[in-house]
């Protein structure tokens, strides 16, 4: 039985993309027959025991302090790390290490790789320093933006196959000059066993957030820049203006909440926009069920290029509309009139117009409905997804057999 031991950023009991699509992966993985383990590292601020087991799943934590002092910061991160995987190897005797991004994990993941001849798959979801741009603590023309760019590439070259989550990952390593031969993408999907049975709507819910007899809007997710809840706030009197009886339902926290909230008071339209605040992610299905049509302004930007978003597959499946900007990430997942709209990014006009033109004609909603939840159960489930990663695991055991055996 093949044992696979995964090198993670953080993971459960916190709540994020990250964490969700890490949770899919393993469950997926140990369905197939497969034994898993996780060990997450310094940047993991949950607390808890030094193992735990949750959703039926076994995380080790990394224990140490990596202080403030940029680089020696970074470098006491991938030390402690490496030290945690070692002792794992030592202890569990994995068939291969499957490292996920950021760039750190690799590092770490690659010293103790070749102490123990093990074979090792880089997975990158994104870029480590376009998501420190995204996330407002870089900038692209920056001593650290180009080091670790220069990290990433060498973590790539030195592993021995690498996972990407989308084509735009991809072209991007193959303009690197990586080889074709050594990436395969792993696109982000949707477990169908937590989202594949929409609910129906709340009552209750809808009628304490003021949402009767609405045309919702909604978005459920994290509230960072590149998100573009912004322009979505902006778009509201102009959508208002052609729509009297939408709402704006923001489901989330995140960086920008506080400027949203700001943002939103001094809107004409504040009583049409409506903050839910954070909720457990096993009651998102019931926030899901009042909407109408999920909304993802996100604005354009190396990294929404590049990555493709999760959110807009989870709503699909939810059977819900999706309106998004038509940056590439989005136009990966999303083809404009049939299983979702698309709009000019930084836009509010066109914004207002699309989802007011998606409003007014329902005669499209149930068809457009079925079409994307039928991508998502063909395309985009984890149960099928996982199987790309098969090939790949039994490539590198295979050249691993052989090297020892030499």
């Amino acid at each position: 039985m093949t044992r696979i031991l995964h090198i993670l950023d953080h993971s459960l009991p916190l709540h994020s993309g990250y964490t969700f699509r890490t949770r899919a992966i393993l469950r997926a993985q140990r369905a197939k027959g497969w034994e898993v383990a996780c060990v997450t590292g310094l940047r993991h601020k949950a607390g808890g025991p030094g193992m735990e087991v949750v959703d039926g799943l076994t995380f080790h934590r990394t224990r140490g302090k990596s202080g403030s002092v940029p680089l020696l910061r970074e470098w006491k991160e991938v030390d402690a790390l490496a030290g945690r995987i070692d002792a794992l190897v030592r202890e569990w005797r994995p068939d291969l290490l499957h490292a996920h991004s950021p760039v750190l994990n690799a590092l770490a993941a690659q010293r103790v790789a070749r102490r123990h001849d093990l074979p090792l798959l880089y997975e990158i979801r994104a870029f480590w320093e376009d998501a420190a741009v995204g996330n407002g603590t870089s900038r692209e023309i920056s001593p650290r933006y180009w080091l670790t760019r220069k990290l990433e590439t060498y973590a790539v070259g030195a592993a021995d196959a690498v996972a990407v989550i989308c084509e735009g990952l991809k072209q991007d390593l193959l303009a690197r000059g990586v080889p074709a031969g050594k990436i395969i993408v792993s696109p982000n999907g949707v477990d169908m066993e937590m989202f594949g049975e929409p609910v129906p709507p709340d009552p209750a819910l809808q009628t304490r957030l003021g949402l009767d007899g609405a045309e919702v809007i909604g978005f459920i997710g994290s509230f960072y820049d590149y998100e573009g809840l912004d322009d979505l706030i902006a778009a509201m009197p102009s959508l208002i203006a052609r729509r009297s009886s939408v709402r704006l339902l923001l489901v989330g926290g995140g960086p920008m909440e506080e400027a949203l909230r700001q943002q939103a008071a001094a809107s004409p339209v504040a009583g049409h926009i409506v903050f839910a605040g954070r909720v457990p992610h096993d009651e998102v299905e019931r926030y899901y069920s009042l909407t109408h049509i999920l909304a993802y302004p996100r604005k354009a930007m190396r990294l929404t290029e590049l990555v493709t978003p999760l959110k807009p597959l989870e709503a699909m499946a939810q059977g819900r509309l999706v309106a998004a900007s038509s940056v590439g990430g989005h136009r990966e997942l999303i083809e404009d009139g049939v299983t979702g709209t698309l709009f000019p990014p930084g836009d509010p006009e066109a914004m207002a117009e699309a989802l007011a033109a998606l409003l007014e004609d329902r005669g499209i909603w149930e068809e457009r409905r079925r079409t994307a939840r039928a991508f998502v159960e063909r395309d985009r489930n984890w149960l099928s997804n996982i199987s790309r990663y098969e090939p790949v695991y039994q490539k590198l055991l295979g050249y691993q057999r052989k090297r020892r055996a030499a």
